[in-house]
């Protein structure tokens, strides 16, 4: 017997209703989402939640009934011969974990196989072809009636409009999704950023700029002209089939994939069939941690039964297929609203825009601030504070904000103008140069700059000073016991024993972490100085070449610029910042505390990679990402993270980066097997 729900409870279901049917249109049918897929996917569990507890609440239009939106645009309809249905999601392990309960109790307990898929964040569409000749491709719409985009899904180059092979079937309709490659989405979204620039100079307000790949794409699919989606580079994934006569009789989804795949017809390839959900998670979790080595966006893994008898004991539901499920990883974006723009300022005086959010987790972690990057992508994004804004955290990433959500802007939102002062106690002037993107603090005592400075001195980067974070050095600062990074080694524990929340044992350690950083290389101290434009690369080419910090802060620009990787400007950089009285005094500071100027460790392993570039995508097994860079430049080589035509060789580990490898086959640059790796190392040369 159904239960009765209250009428606050219909209340909220009607709300959800109502609010989910508006999304879905702004979504499926306007490329123009107003919230993240996470806040959405959030209010459609709350509706099946609800709807589930109290059936009565269940109505035929109710967006648990249905797939996707109705079609509202000007394309030709199509309708689907075999309906386009959805996928139920698991969030988390335990939803996976009832999933797969839920299969075995369907197969009376037989052995059940699971194909694995990457989840492309793109479109889905349905390609028809008759007698190997595409004839039609549409949206998927609500599942049972999309849109005709068979003009832009010709121009889709990955995709054959004539299929190859043996066994070419009288009507095959295959189901995929069609995306937009990240190296694809970076080229225009920058075009449009230009295309702003110049609009701003005549002045015309800006377009919008599309904030991921996914919404890139969609809107690509439904350019009037065709000659338009051409130029978007756009790709296909097949997944599955939909209608189809003549084809060979199949007994698994792999075998369906593999017919495709022998068509002529791009099928992911890390697809894959495991034998327990044992293998799932690992796979998934495999590919949440690994998800941007990859050269598209993915959201998730799609888990499916891999037998075509046991699907059809499982059966559907009104909306989706009970023999797969959707397993979704973090969200990257969500939407929150901008309280406030603000400007930090780094240890060179750069003054970088930031955004002060309404607290949001993204990625698993609770976010509320973001970096705006500088002035101009501030006025390119037309951020303004009070907006509704899109927030990305990708893996490690800093947050940013990507854009406004302009729907939701409020009315006489005001334009944020850049500051004239640096927020510094003294009050500066913030200026710009002439030919500089940047807009810096020009006052040597700015404390924000100090501190920044005596940050990144202690970073794992520079000193590695454990202990030694953010927080410490403001204390430290606001104490006034640090004045520049030559004070830290003549910190005492009486003096540590003044800053709140150091106890005896942390200013121990610190102490003991600041001593062990006096015998750092010197390619590290170099770095650490924070010299302008002074990398970790031109350090260590620095530091072999002259042996010690006096005999490099005594050469001319000349003997300086010499050096491999140095350079005119690395080189004057450098001997106007040892020329300044104020980093003499540092230097004498760090000589009487005793840091090592001359500590530079001369690798005695063979040079055989010496002036060779070489790239690491994925993981060789027996060493991590570092060590493996570490054991490259050990032997004279380099390892920079792309590829490009003066690259060596490409070492291919464990889940490589996709868009890496397609840039070496582009390029003829050969590749090599992780476990080829050490052979390279020992030989210097490619293994056959």
């Amino acid at each position: 017997m159904s239960k009765r729900a209250t009428k606050p409870i219909a209340e909220r279901a009607a709300w959800l209703r109502e609010a989910i049917t508006r999304h879905d249109e702004r979504y499926y049918a306007h490329d123009a989402p107003e919230i993240s897929d996470a806040e959405y996917d959030d209010l459609k569990r709350e509706l099946i939640a609800l709807e589930d507890t109290y059936p009565a609440l269940v109505t035929l239009d109710s967006p648990t009934q249905r797939v996707g939106a109705p079609v509202v645009t000007t394309f030709a309809p199509v309708t689907h011969a075999v309906p386009m249905m959805s996928l139920d999601n698991a969030m988390d392990w335990d939803e996976l974990a009832q999933w797969g309960d839920r299969v075995a109790r369907g197969v009376a307990g037989a052995r059940v196989r699971y194909a694995c898929e990457l989840k492309i964040d793109g479109l889905a569409m349905s390609i028809r072809y008759e007698n190997g000749v595409l004839v039609q491709a549409a949206t998927r719409g609500d599942g049972k009636v999309g849109e005709d985009v068979t003009a832009n899904v010709r121009t889709i180059a990955v995709l054959p409009t004539q299929l190859t092979g043996q066994h070419v079937p009288a009507v095959l309709e295959v189901r995929g999704e069609v995306y937009m490659p990240i190296d694809a989405f970076e080229r225009l979204k920058a075009d449009k950023e230009r295309e702003n620039e110049e609009r701003a100079r005549v002045g015309k307000k800006p377009e919008p700029v599309p904030a991921n790949p996914r919404n890139a794409g969609a809107g690509s699919l439904r350019q009037k002209d065709p000659t338009i989606t051409a130029t978007r580079q756009l790709a296909f994934w097949a997944y599955q089939l939909g209608e189809i006569e003549g084809v060979p009789a199949f007994t698994s989804h792999r075998d369906t994939l593999d017919y495709l795949r022998g068509l002529g017809i791009p099928v992911n390839p890390e697809a894959t069939v495991l034998d327990s959900l044992q293998e799932v998670v690992a796979y998934c979790d495999r590919w949440e941690a690994h998800r941007h080595d990859l050269g598209y966006e993915i959201d998730g893994v799609v888990v499916k039964v891999d037998d075509l008898a046991q699907r059809e004991a499982l059966g559907v539901t009104s909306r989706a297929p009970r023999w797969a499920i959707a397993f979704k990883f973090a969200p990257e974006e969500r939407n929150t609203v901008l309280k406030d723009i603000q400007v930090s300022i780094g240890r060179t005086g750069r003054a970088t825009p930031f955004a002060v959010l309404e607290p949001v987790v993204v990625a698993g972690s609770t976010v509320g601030m973001a970096t705006l990057h500088n002035r101009e992508q501030v006025a390119l994004k037309d951020v303004r504070p009070g907006d509704t804004v899109i927030v990305r955290k990708a893996g490690d990433v800093i947050p940013e904000v990507v854009g406004p959500v302009l729907s939701l802007r409020p009315k006489g939102l005001k334009s944020w103008t850049f500051p004239k002062q640096c927020p510094c106690d003294l009050k500066s002037t913030l200026v710009q140069e002439e030919g500089e993107a940047d807009t810096r603090c020009v006052e040597p005592q700015c404390p924000y700059q100090r501190d920044q400075r005596i940050i990144y001195f202690a970073s794992r980067g520079g000193m590695d000073i454990e202990g030694l974070g953010e927080k410490t050095v403001f204390a430290l600062s606001d104490l006034g016991l640090v004045h520049d990074v030559g004070d830290l080694y003549f910190l005492t524990m009486e003096q540590l024993l003044q800053v709140d929340g150091f106890a005896e044992m942390s200013a121990t350690n610190l102490l003991r972490a600041i001593d062990e950083s006096k015998n750092r290389p010197l390619p590290k101290l170099l770095t650490a100085l924070g010299i302008k434009h002074l990398g970790p690369a031109a350090s260590e080419s620095l530091a072999r070449a002259f042996g010690s910090l006096d005999r490099i802060a005594e050469a001319t620009s000349d003997e300086l610029s010499a050096v491999d990787g140095v350079g005119e400007v690395i080189a004057s950089s450098i001997t106007t910042w040892f020329a300044a009285k104020e980093h003499c005094a540092i230097i004498d500071k760090l000589r009487r505390g005793g840091v090592a100027f001359g500590n530079i460790t001369i690798s005695e392993l063979p040079q055989t990679l010496a002036g060779k570039a070489v790239v690491v995508t994925g993981t060789v097994p027996g060493f991590s990402r570092e060590e493996a860079e570490a054991a490259i430049k050990d032997r004279g080589g380099k390892s920079p993270g792309s590829v490009s035509a003066k690259t060596f060789c490409v070492v291919i580990g464990d889940a490589p980066g996709a868009s890496k490898v397609t840039k070496a086959e582009e390029l003829g640059i050969p590749v090599v097997a992780a476990a080829d790796f050490s052979r390279l190392l020992d030989t210097g040369e490619i293994p056959a």
